[in-house]
């Protein structure tokens, strides 16, 4: 199955000069979705204790691919959004910035973690998500994505963690 074939551009999406990677028709087709998740899991070398998502796309093979391994879930969420005490993190957009949040008790010193999101671009949300989890006390073992945008060097952020990306443009 060539997963490609489920992504589709979006030109000057979510603003002009933007070519937006759109990953609902991968969602929407089961056998994609199966394979996207095992082609994820099979990419580990060793089993984490935890998949953290980053919202929002991050949550969706994210959460597939912690109920595959039978380990748990743990979201990362944009400023205001989880209930409970968290810890923040700014970081920069390829258009704009934001915050990243994660609940303090999350993580245990120690505890093996793969980072999932859906896309590497410039590769700020992902390394704001690695600094949370280090600052928990996680073992980052792999960060992983969909999509890797090349072209963009995100995947220079990440030299002291190992990345795995499903798709490059």
């Amino acid at each position: 199955m060539i997963l490609a074939n489920y992504i589709r551009d979006i030109k000057d999406f979510p603003q002009p000069g933007i070519s937006y990677k759109d990953i609902t028709p991968l969602l929407s087709n089961p056998a994609a979705f199966r394979e996207a998740v095992a082609q994820l899991s099979n990419s580990l070398t060793l089993k984490p204790d935890k998949i953290v998502g980053v919202e929002s796309r991050g949550f969706i093979l994210g959460a597939a691919l912690a109920d595959r391994l039978g380990i748990g879930f743990v979201p990362i969420r944009k400023k205001g959004k989880l209930p409970s005490q968290t810890l923040q993190q700014e970081y920069n957009l390829e258009y704009g910035t934001d915050c990243l949040e994660i609940h303090q008790d999350a993580i245990q010193p120690g505890e093996k973690i793969v980072i999932h999101d859906d896309v590497l671009a410039t590769g700020g949300t992902a390394a704001a998500a690695c600094e949370l989890v280090q600052q928990l006390g996680g073992e980052i073992i792999q960060v992983s994505f969909l999509i890797e945008l090349t072209f963009l060097n995100g995947g220079e952020k990440f030299d002291q963690h190992a990345i795995f990306s499903l798709l490059k443009y």
